[in-house]
């Protein structure tokens, strides 16, 4: 692929937070759109709302992808596998939200298990921060009494959780996190979270492929029309606290 074909984002001045491109006029087979910028918090909301999401190295340019198909958890027919339902329905972990979330972002961004680095990168730790206080993106974490064991972070659009990382410090406690984020985005009328591209871990928990247009459409819907639930719209979470037995599975 020449590199023509992948648009490139400017940062000259004045232009800080230039347009990004139609994502359905990406052709990369793997759905790399654009590269360079920067991971700003303007330019990262911009690009969540249009559905595009970073994913480079440390070093490198920023590179933006909108991938087709989008893998997604669809809210209004997902079902959690039936034995980690049962887990769940008798896990006395505690869940929160929005309680730790510099924690939950720089555990998600400590090396794993033959992974040689991270696309977390410190300034996108910085931005994301800069957006959880202005209350687009939020944390969730599993605690084992005051030990936090696991959780996950994200950015909310419209009806839509873009879900970027997560981790574990004990078995089972990201799928708890991952598992308690579902059942409350439903509650609150959200339609889908977003996992991005396909994964075969997550297809066991219920993910699935959603044509690029399709899931575009969704997100400008959820963006567009009124906030369903109050939660729908920027604010801290911070009130969201409960035993994981608790919820309704």
């Amino acid at each position: 692929m020449s590199q023509a074909d992948v648009f490139h984002i400017n940062t000259a001045e004045g232009d800080r937070i230039s347009a990004f491109p139609d994502p359905r006029l990406c052709t990369h087979p793997d759905g790399l759109l654009a590269w360079g910028g920067d991971c700003e918090p303007t330019r990262l909301l911009s690009a969540y709302r249009q559905g595009i999401f970073p994913w480079y190295e440390e070093g490198g340019p920023c590179l933006w992808w909108s991938p087709d198909p989008r893998m997604v958890f669809d809210l209004a027919t997902h079902k959690l596998p039936r034995r980690l339902t049962r887990q769940l329905r008798h896990s006395r972990w505690v869940m929160s939200f929005d309680q730790a979330f510099d924690t939950v972002i720089r555990a998600c961004a400590e090396p794993r298990q033959g992974e040689p680095g991270t696309w977390i990168t410190p300034a996108m730790i910085q931005s994301f921060n800069q957006l959880h206080a202005l209350g687009w993106a939020h944390s969730i974490e599993i605690w084992a009494g005051d030990e936090l064991i696991g959780g996950l972070y994200g950015l909310a659009v419209g009806r839509v959780f873009c879900a970027e990382s997560k981790f574990h410090r004990k078995t089972n406690a990201s799928k708890a996190a991952l598992g308690c984020l579902l059942n409350i985005l439903k509650g609150w009328s959200f339609d889908l979270v977003d996992s991005q591209v396909h994964n075969p871990h997550l297809v066991r928990l219920g993910a699935i492929d959603l044509d690029r247009t399709r899931f575009l459409e969704i997100l400008k819907r959820g963006i567009d029309r009124p906030p369903a639930h109050p939660r729908q719209a920027p604010g801290d979470w911070g009130d969201v606290r409960a035993v994981v037995s608790d919820l309704d599975w």
